[in-house]
């Protein structure tokens, strides 16, 4: 079986990526954290998660992020999975920062959008049934 274990994200300010991914996850920490060098340029990196995910994250990012409403090549967003789609939105908001899209009105599941401080999008989705057929069904 496989499974996600991280997703590294190069930013800008970490500290700014950390506030909204704590307020996402308050049950996550900082694994480790360092400095180091990427093809000759200096970072400083962190690791916030559980002992089985994680998001790393390193400070050398350069330029913007894509526009998400435009047709570039790259990611366009990623999810995670809540059983707590009402705290977690709240907990966002409460932490300045506003949802950026409502996600669709569906019969299985419930999702929400929001752009963390360096333009991903991140999408949380709760699942209103245990069959993944229902699950995945498109209104």
């Amino acid at each position: 079986m496989l499974h996600l274990e991280h997703i590294n994200l190069v930013v800008k300010d970490i500290p700014k990526m950390l506030a909204f991914y704590q307020a996402a996850f308050p049950h996550w920490s900082i694994r480790d954290q360092g400095i180091g060098t990427w093809y000759g340029k200096s970072r400083r990196w962190l690791h916030f998660g559980n002992d089985y995910q994680y998001i790393a994250f390193s400070d050398h990012g350069e330029g913007e992020n894509r526009d998400l409403s435009g047709h570039q090549v790259g990611l366009a967003h990623f999810a995670y999975v809540t059983h707590e789609i009402e705290a977690l939105t709240a907990r966002l908001i409460n932490s300045g920062f506003p949802v950026s899209n409502d996600g669709m009105n569906e019969p299985f599941r419930r999702n929400v959008y929001f752009i963390d401080p360096e333009g991903f999008e991140v999408e949380f989705v709760q699942y209103l049934s245990d069959d993944p057929e229902l699950r995945n069904l498109s209104s």
